[in-house]
């Protein structure tokens, strides 16, 4: 994720809104409990998420990979007390450690989280959702957007970590290394959205549905 002078780096994360306690003891306790730790979602991105539910006026937003529930939350301080977000986890040391953060928020309440497959959870949802954030294993990015846009709204956006994979897009060796590479082709030459890809952490791709 070396992608910017760590000073820099530093700089705008001390000038970048401040998350609440409970977020920052969520990110001291990832650290010492979950494996992978360096997979939160942190201030820079937790911030930026909240951002853009806010700019989208999202009411309805579904996640792809809750893990330890940073980025859950954070997109749930933005929703109307009407809305609720939908997180989709498979590993269920993680959705054990997520819900305990979520029962403590005051947000917690607009989340549901389902265990299981997120293929299997997209099939079983209807209507249109204002945003989603997929963040999970890269093998599946192409399936988790093809059933992902469909049920988004007009306007919609859909945000996606990890598009430059610790630089490792420029060179793919392993599996998911193309799967990130074929992955942001495909989203380059989509007519059906608008697209920008932004070096924030370990690269962040923003898609406006048409």
């Amino acid at each position: 994720m070396d992608f910017v002078n760590e000073d820099i780096d530093n700089y705008a994360y001390d000038h970048t809104q401040i998350e609440d306690d409970l977020l920052w003891r969520l990110e001291l306790e990832t650290y010492d409990q979950l494996e992978i730790p360096q997979m939160l979602t942190g201030r820079i991105e937790g911030r930026l998420l909240k951002m853009l539910a806010q700019l989208v006026e999202a009411k309805r937003i579904i996640e792809i990979g809750t893990f330890g529930g940073y980025s859950a939350l954070s997109m749930a301080e933005a929703l109307p007390d009407s809305g609720y977000l939908i997180t989709c986890e498979m590993d269920p040391v993680a959705i054990q450690f997520a819900q305990r953060f979520f029962d403590e928020s005051p947000h917690g309440k607009k989340i549901v989280l389902k265990e299981g497959p997120a293929l299997d959870t997209l099939k079983t949802l209807t209507g249109s959702f204002d945003m989603a954030f997929i963040d999970a294993d890269k093998e599946n990015y192409l399936n988790y957007y093809e059933a992902l846009l469909p049920l988004m709204r007009p306007g919609g956006l859909i945000v996606v970590d990890n598009v430059l994979w610790g630089g490792r897009v420029l060179n793919p060796q392993e599996t998911s290394d193309h799967a990130i590479h074929r992955f942001n082709h495909r989203v380059k030459d989509d007519h059906r959205v608008e697209k920008v890809m932004l070096t924030i952490r370990d690269g962040v791709s923003l898609l406006r549905k048409r």
